[in-house]
């Protein structure tokens, strides 16, 4: 079964760091790109990073220089390390995995159950 396990959230102080790690199992994890995106309560899913599967990242302007998303393939982790948080950072944060299938024109998304981060 494909699992997308988050770990690494909690309460942080504004100004803190943290550093989400995502553990994939079930699918070829160096053949996917990988995401982070979160979610405030009351607010619409958002993407804030990527990363392709040679390690190609991008970021939302909102986290650029704060966040740094990086993938481990023959451990099949994906992390995302955040820095200098903020408290509008409070969210659930989720990974995903995007990898292509035969037959799929767009292939096949994996989500994870998340990982809570809340700054106060």
């Amino acid at each position: 079964d494909v699992q997308l396990v988050e770990s690494g959230g909690g309460l942080v102080q504004p100004g803190g760091s943290l550093k989400l790690s995502c553990a994939a199992s079930g699918f070829t994890f160096s053949n996917c790109g990988m995401a982070w995106n979160r979610q405030a309560p009351g607010k619409e899913r958002e993407l804030v990073a990527t990363i392709s599967k040679d390690g190609t990242a991008a970021y939302a302007d909102s986290v650029k220089g704060r966040f740094t998303i990086s993938r481990d393939n023959p451990r099949s982790i994906l992390f995302l390390q955040i820095n200098d948080l903020k408290t509008d950072d409070t969210a659930m944060y989720y990974c995903a995995a995007m990898c292509p299938t035969p037959g799929k024109l767009l292939g096949t998304d994996y989500w994870g159950q998340g990982t809570q981060v809340t700054v106060s």
